[in-house]
């Protein structure tokens, strides 16, 4: 598996907002909850290197969970829309907006399958997060 990795872009109350990349290209944008001292469900992960698991979830499919946040687990990479859908997650786009008053990443649904297509049969791979 090529190098995945999410570059930050902005972080503020609305959100942490990014772009994630396979092999140094940008596939999707990215949306985080805000910084909140990484609390688990609220907070976006602290910039690092961690390792990414395939996992099928109740909820959300066939995905990976992003492994080794100290203090945290069950963080997916999965579809939503804004925010209050992270549930200390990390959402993937195609691109940012907003839906109502919300920023928002759009066409998600899409950029989870395309960015899932690109791991392929890939069981695990390691990930960084750089601000």
């Amino acid at each position: 598996m090529e190098k995945v990795d999410i570059v930050r872009l902005e972080k503020g109350e609305e959100g942490t907002f990014g772009v994630l990349r396979v092999g140094g290209r940008v596939v999707c944008v990215t949306m985080e909850p805000p910084d909140r001292g990484n609390r688990p469900d609220v907070s976006c992960i602290p910039a690092g290197r961690y390792g990414c698991e395939r996992v099928e979830s109740p909820a959300f499919g066939s995905t990976f969970e992003i492994t080794g946040v100290p203090g945290r687990s069950h963080i997916l990479f999965h579809a939503g829309n804004v925010a209050g859908d992270t549930r200390g997650c990390v959402l993937l786009g195609s691109r940012f907006g907003r839906l109502g008053r919300d920023r928002a990443v759009l066409d998600s649904r899409a950029a989870l399958g395309e960015f899932l297509a690109l791991c392929g049969d890939a069981p695990s791979f390691e990930f960084e997060i750089t601000e």
